[in-house]
This record gives C-alpha cells, structure tokens and sequence, in this order.
C-alpha cells in the first residue's frame, strides 16, 4: 500500500507481459507448434481485455437494478472493445512511459494571459492520462497544469494540497481562478479541496466519470482512497455535508451507462450540476471523446477567459 509512484509498476507490467508472451511465443515456434505459439502469447496481451470483460458484466447486472439508461448489448461490446483499446494505449505507453512527455505550460506572468487549465487523473493513474489534452492546450496557447496525485494509495483528503499547489500556480500565471478537468477519483480530489479553498478559487469543474456518489465496484476495495469511493460511504457523507448548495452548479458532470468502474450510471451526477450522459462511452475512453474537450473550450472563451 506504500506505491509512491505508478510508472515504474506499470513500466514493468508492460515489458514483463511482452517478455512473456515473447518467450511463450519462441519456444513453441521452436517446438513447431505455431498454433499454440500464436495462442499463448494472444492470451497473455488479452488478459486486461478478460479482466474488462467482468468489470461490464458487474456494471450491466448493476445498471439493471437502478432507474438508470440501460445500454444495449451492441454499446456494451463496442464501448469494451474500444476501452480494451484504450486501456492499452493509457496504461501500457502514456503512463509508464511518456507521463513526462509534455511539460505544464505556464506563460511569463508580465504576458497577458488567458485563463488556465488544471487536469486531475483518477485512481492508479498519472498526468500521462492527459497527454493528448496537454497537446491541444499547448497548441491553443492555453496555460495548463497537470498533477501527479501520489501517493498512489493515499487518503483522498492528502490529496487536497496537491491540488491547492497546482491551482496557485496557475493563478499567479494568469491571475484567474482556472477551469478544472478531472477523470473517475480526481473529481473527488477536486471537490474535497473546494469545501477547503472555497468555490471562488475555481471558474468550474468539468468531470469525467467521478464517482460522486461511490462505486458498486469499490465494494471490493482495499486501497484506503478506493475503500473512501464505495456507495454512500462515510468519507463521502462527510464531504457532502461541508459543501454548500452551490457546489454542484459549478460542475459539468459527464456519465455513462457504459461506465465499467464507475456504476450505476448516475452515480457520476450531481444535484444542481449540468449533468450529461454519453451513450456508449467507457471509463477510460471518456478522456478521450470530443463533448468534454468541447465543454473545456466554450468555458474557457465564456467572459473572455
């Protein structure tokens, strides 16, 4: 429970499953056995994808149990055979091995400036998550700041100064309070540092599959920050409780009934937030479909910001 940082592990996931499958794969080449070389080293690069496979299944039986948007069987495959996709591309390369591929950009504060952008990941992830926004930022000139929330298994409440850092930051570039995009557990993260900092330091908060009502699937948790995200639980009564009636109109919330780790659907919604569901959309591939980055962008030209 002591993992400062998920690079390294994930780097060695990666290379350790690819030495696997490529030992598997030579030795029964050796041994003439193409068919079984083929099969052993597809089974050993198709493990996440078996392991998404339960997680829809969880989701599909706890979907049906709630007065949520039910998916079709056709969105379920789609959403697993591209979030199997997706989970390669995220946990596979830009996390373990290009988190650091794009710096935050910060302009000289003498330069006007526009308003900034803070990006908060989700649980055993890092700012790689974000590799692709920080691209279109960098390129729309747009300050931006992207946090590594570590350590890995940390209290959701330690979390909270990383944040307050990172926002300071970006104030003293800009002098504006920025608009925050946060994925699953950073939302939470976000919401937890605001009943502390106080609703004037942000202009809004657009969410991506946040469990801000808990997770059937974190039912299962060890981790004392995935343990905080069960339905209902007491770390998250807590923080409803100190928060104001005006939290959620600061929000855009993004859901799905596709969701593999955050279900029922709508346990990513807020009352009073401007709640929107993408159909068909997986967890980790949320990050990647356009109507969130649209939102990010009619928010930062909303007042001239």
């Amino acid at each position: 429970m002591g993992m400062r940082s998920v690079a390294p592990v994930q780097r060695a996931l990666t290379l350790g499953g690819l030495a696997v499958a490529a030992l598997w794969f030579l030795a029964w080449m050796r041994a003439d056995r193409p068919g079984v070389a083929v099969a052993g080293a597809a089974a050993v690069c198709l493990l996440h994808a078996v392991v998404l496979a339960l997680e829809f299944v969880l989701m599909a039986h706890a979907n049906r149990r709630e007065a949520v948007p039910q998916p079709t069987l056709g969105e379920i495959v789609r959403a697993w055979a591209a979030e199997t996709v997706t989970g390669w591309r995220v946990f596979c390369w830009h996390q373990p091995f290009a988190s650091a591929r794009h710096p935050d950009h910060l302009p000289d504060p003498a330069d006007p400036a526009r308003r900034g952008v803070l990006l908060v990941h989700g649980f055993v992830c890092n700012r790689g998550l974000w590799n692709g926004w920080m691209v279109r930022l960098r390129t729309a000139g747009v300050p931006h700041v992207a946090v590594n929330l570590e350590p890995v298994y940390s209290s959701l409440d330690a979390y909270a100064g990383l944040v307050e850092a990172a926002v300071q930051r970006l104030e003293r570039a800009t002098g504006q309070p920025p608009v925050v995009v946060a994925h699953s557990m950073g939302g939470l993260v976000v919401r937890r540092w605001l009943v502390d900092a106080g609703l004037s330091r942000v202009h809004h908060v657009i969410t991506l599959g946040t469990p801000h009502h808990g997770t059937e699937l974190a039912r299962w948790a060890l981790a004392i920050n995935a343990r905080q995200m069960r339905r209902d639980s007491r770390w998250l009564q807590a923080l409803r409780e100190r928060e104001s009636e005006e939290t959620g109109r600061r929000f855009t919330c993004f859901h799905s009934h596709c969701d593999n780790i955050v279900f029922p659907a709508l346990t990513a919604t807020l009352p009073g937030a401007d709640n929107r569901h993408l159909a068909g959309v997986a967890h980790v591939q949320m990050t990647e479909h356009p109507q969130p980055l649209q939102v990010l962008w009619q928010r930062l030209d909303r007042e001239g910001g």
